[in-house]
C-alpha cells in the first residue's frame, strides 16, 4: 500500500493509498477546486456514506439524490455538488459496468501505458489532460507501471517534474507544484489573445 500524501490531512491520504477508488474519484474532484480538497473529497465523502473503503457499486446503485446529498455537506465534497456528484456517480457505474466495480481493475491488467490512458480517457469527466496526469499518479506513486507509461502520461510522467498531483510527495512538492501551475497561469494571460 503507498503513502501518499497529496492533501496533507493523513485521514484522507490514508485512504487514498489504501482505496484504488477513492484515489480515482480524488482524480475527478480535481477541477476548478484545490487540489487538496479534490482529493480529501473521497474521505469526505465515505464518512458521509460512513463506510471506511468505497463502494463504487454503492455509488452506482444509489438514487441520484442520495448522491448529490452527500456531496453537498457543508462542506461540500466539490465546489460544484451536483455536477460532481453525477460525474462521480457515472465513473462508479462504468466501473461496475465493465471492472467488476473494482477500480484497480482499470489498470491491473493493461498491457501498456498506451492502453492505460485508453482506459482512463473512457471515464466520465476524464479529458486527455486529466487521463495523463492520472496515468503519471499511478505510475509515480501507486506502483502502476506497464511498459510505456511515461511516455502515455507526456510531459507529467517526467522524472523530476513539478507539474500536477502526481508529483506531490510532502510539503515542499505541494509548494512547487502550486508554483509552476501558477506560473502556468500567468503565461496563459499573457499570451496573445488571452482573456
Amino acid at each position: 500500500m503507498p503513502t501518499l500524501t497529496l492533501t496533507q490531512a493523513p485521514r484522507a491520504d490514508e485512504l487514498l493509498g489504501r482505496d484504488p477508488l477513492a484515489l480515482l474519484l480524488g482524480m475527478l474532484f480535481d477541477q476548478q477546486f484545490p487540489m487538496e480538497r479534490a482529493f480529501a473529497g473521497p474521505r469526505l465523502l465515505a464518512d458521509r456514506m460512513g463506510v471506511d473503503t468505497l463502494s463504487a457499486a454503492d455509488i452506482a446503485d444509489a438514487a441520484p439524490e442520495q448522491v448529490v446529498a452527500w456531496f453537498q455537506g457543508p462542506p461540500a465534497v466539490h465546489r460544484y455538488p451536483g455536477s460532481m456528484a453525477a460525474r462521480a456517480q457515472g465513473v462508479c457505474r462504468l466501473l461496475v459496468e465493465r471492472y467488476d466495480g473494482r477500480a484497480e481493475e482499470l489498470w491491473a491488467d493493461a498491457p501498456d501505458g498506451k492502453a492505460l490512458l485508453k482506459r482512463v480517457a473512457e471515464l466520465p469527466g476524464f479529458g486527455a489532460q486529466k487521463a495523463k496526469i492520472f496515468v503519471a499518479l499511478l505510475g509515480k506513486q501507486y506502483g502502476v507501471t506497464p511498459s510505456g507509461w511515461r511516455e502515455a502520461a507526456g510531459e507529467y510522467g517526467e522524472e523530476g517534474s513539478h507539474r500536477s498531483v502526481a508529483d506531490i510527495t510532502g510539503p515542499d512538492s505541494l509548494a512547487e507544484v502550486r508554483q509552476f501551475k501558477q506560473e502556468q497561469k500567468a503565461a496563459a494571460k499573457k499570451a496573445p489573445g488571452a482573456g
